[in-house]
């Protein structure tokens, strides 16, 4: 018997493990393998403090584990961070063709998407936690990203 989840019922399936005590959460079906791992000691992520569960699509030839997003050395203080909050596919625009969420320059505020993480076929759009103007974007569109990754920096205003 095939299995299928739509977003909605990994909506729930995530909102549920979040309210539990579940360390970690291991689901396959016949397409898909879905891991959902959160609050492991060791596994502390420096860029995100996030209590969210971390949705990954784990390929078949996975990368070494414990190999961290890059970091850059300066980071000014007076910037903010854009982080992905799971491992998928950056995109800047809706749709191809379509103009991008933000440029740099582009004043957003709290709860503004700025860009869309696909993960396993879902196209998840990224809401701006922060508000202020973008002053770099970090990550070419169409480019796999990390969990906790920084996309963007925000000038706070």
């Amino acid at each position: 018997m095939a299995m299928h989840l739509d977003y909605e019922q990994l909506h729930q399936l995530l909102q549920a493990l979040g309210e539990s005590d579940i360390q970690e959460f291991r689901l396959e079906g016949d397409d898909f393998r879905l891991e959902v791992r959160r609050n492991i000691p060791g596994q502390a992520t420096a860029a995100s403090t996030m209590p969210t569960p971390v949705v990954a699509a784990i390929p078949a030839t996975s990368s070494e584990p414990g190999s961290p997003p890059p970091v850059a050395t300066s980071i000014r203080s007076d910037l903010l961070e854009i982080t992905a909050p799971m491992v998928g596919t950056f995109y800047r625009a809706p749709a191809p063709g379509e103009p991008s969420f933000v440029e740099v320059g582009t004043r957003i505020s709290v709860g503004q998407a700025v860009c869309i993480l696909e993960a396993m076929k879902l196209m998840n759009e990224l809401e701006s936690e922060v508000s202020g103007e973008i002053t770099e974007i970090l990550v070419e569109n169409g480019t796999p990203v990390e969990f906790g990754q920084v996309l963007m920096r925000v000038k706070s205003t």
